[in-house]
């Protein structure tokens, strides 16, 4: 497995959560969600990222 390319992957991340101290860490992103059920700003359309609602019910209203 390849390392993790923080700068690249921090480009990429549209999480608007300020503090957060895990942007372009996504392994560390990913296990943190995945803790509390939630999934991580990346997966969710930038208008619904900022409600910061990250639970899988409203990934799955999302995609629907």
């Amino acid at each position: 497995m390849g390392e993790c390319n923080e700068n690249r992957n921090r480009k990429n991340c549209n999480c608007t959560y300020e503090p957060c101290s895990r942007k372009g860490i996504c392994c560390e992103c990913i296990a943190y969600h995945w803790r509390s059920r939630e999934l991580p700003a990346c997966f969710f359309p930038s208008k619904v990222e900022r409600t910061y609602d990250r639970s899988l019910e409203k990934f799955i209203e999302c995609y629907k």
